[in-house]
């Protein structure tokens, strides 16, 4: 970029553009955030994931993150529901939603098998408006009262929901989800009783029409929506698909949250011409903004950028199908590409004593973390080093902890997934 072209932007990147549509995100994804919480609360999923098991999968360099007892638990989830309802209402923004994210990720971080992608666009969400001055429109009071804001703040939370769509679309890229249409076929054979539509899922077409519907939306969906002609079609599209998701799969406030980020692609000044409000004068932007902070600013927010932009690719310098070993799945936006189911058995052995034991991860695990581990290699690990552990506090001695893992991939047959000879309980663990 040469110089002058890098002034221009900076200077398009701090002319004021209008604060309404970023404290109409910031209302709605507040409300969506408190329905998510109070649903998760009432649903008894704190009970589920949280008060049954006996053994949490950890994170690496998270092993720290502690499982609390109940009463602590609910009174967690209610101090999210207050935040989540401070952050809609513009109390006090940032410090709202620096709180509120904290505790979410807190949360998630007790167990590994918990992990949803939009749990993850939460935080990043929630840590964007702890940093940028979102508190401007909309508020109940204790934030910047400005009408306005730079518009880079703007393009930088733009940034984020398209980061999502595009890497979600690239994900579906491969011969599984395009020739194959799996899993697709395999969850929408299993819905064939859905009203309306079931008959459709009969057809093998059907699955191939929603495969290809799927990539091309995901990939392009962002281009529509930034262009002012193809905006109100685009977002049309963009309810059906998310409501179509929601029908069919169970995954939580995705397809509420994703059409609230989509408005942030709206013209500016959306929310006050819908609601016929007269535009406040903005107040002039500081009037000296000097290079050194256009270079902190732009420095920071480039560093933003390119972690989001190449962290999701790194699976691209892993050996090995991402799929398959797992390694790079998370963080990545490889959204609903991967369907797998397992059989695991563990073998115990003591080298001294040459006594053996045959051990099922459910002796450990509730059927739902058994489900999710059974087809992620770091997590089968991970349980294989708890049970060495356990062993030796019941002193059964330094055993060995082998496994037999089966694993059937979008409908394949199943293979073998760990190396059964090897002794998972002094295998290293990684990212």
């Amino acid at each position: 970029m040469t110089e002058s072209r890098r002034a221009a932007f900076l200077r398009a990147a701090w002319q004021p553009v209008d604060a309404s549509s970023i404290g109409a995100f910031r209302v709605l994804f507040g409300l969506a955030l408190f329905g998510g919480i109070v649903r998760f609360v009432v649903s008894g999923w704190i009970e589920v994931l949280f008060l049954r098991p006996t053994f949490f999968f950890k994170y690496p360099l998270l092993e720290w993150v502690a499982v609390p007892p109940a009463p602590v638990l609910y009174a967690l989830y209610a101090m999210l529901a207050m935040l989540a309802l401070a952050l809609a209402a513009g109390w006090k923004t940032r410090l709202s939603a620096l709180l509120f994210t904290v505790g979410f990720a807190y949360a998630e971080a007790m167990d590994v098998t918990n992990y949803l992608n939009h749990y993850y666009l939460v935080v990043l969400l929630g840590l964007l408006l702890a940093a940028l001055p979102t508190g401007s429109a909309f508020s109940l009071g204790g934030g910047n009262s400005a009408a306005t804001v730079p518009a880079w703040v703007l393009w930088l939370l733009r940034f984020q929901v398209a980061i999502v769509y595009v890497n979600a679309g690239l994900a579906k890229a491969g011969t599984d989800w395009l020739f194959h249409a799996q899993p697709l076929g395999i969850w929408m054979a299993a819905r064939t009783e859905t009203p309306v539509i079931g008959p459709l899922l009969h057809y093998g077409w059907t699955a191939f029409a929603m495969s290809w519907a799927g990539f091309l939306f995901d990939t392009t969906v962002v281009f529509w929506l930034s262009y002012p002609r193809t905006r109100a079609v685009a977002f049309a599209v963009l309810l059906v698909f998310h409501g179509l998701t929601r029908v069919f799969f169970e995954i939580g406030m995705f397809p509420v949250l994703m059409p609230i980020a989509a408005t942030l692609f709206f013209a500016p000044d959306w929310p006050r011409r819908f609601l016929r409000l007269r535009p406040r004068l903005p107040p002039p932007l500081p009037a000296r903004v000097g290079p050194r902070r256009h270079a902190l600013v732009a420095a920071v927010v480039g560093v933003w950028c390119a972690f989001h932009l190449l962290f999701p690719l790194r699976h691209l310098v892993y050996p090995g199908d991402v799929l398959w070993n797992e390694e790079g799945m998370r963080w990545a936006w490889k959204v609903m590409v991967r369907e797998k189911s397992g059989s695991i058995t563990y073998y115990v052995r003591n080298p001294e004593t040459g006594r053996e034991w045959q051990v099922s991860p459910h002796r450990y695990l509730t059927w739902r973390q058994a489900n999710e581990m059974s087809g992620q290699p770091d997590l089968i690990a991970q349980l294989a080093r708890h049970i060495a552990a356990d062993f030796r506090r019941r002193g059964l001695g330094d055993v060995e902890v082998r496994a037999e893992a089966w694993v059937s991939l979008n409908g394949r047959a199943s293979s073998s997934m760990i190396d059964p000879s090897v002794d998972l309980a002094r295998a290293p663990s990684g990212f």
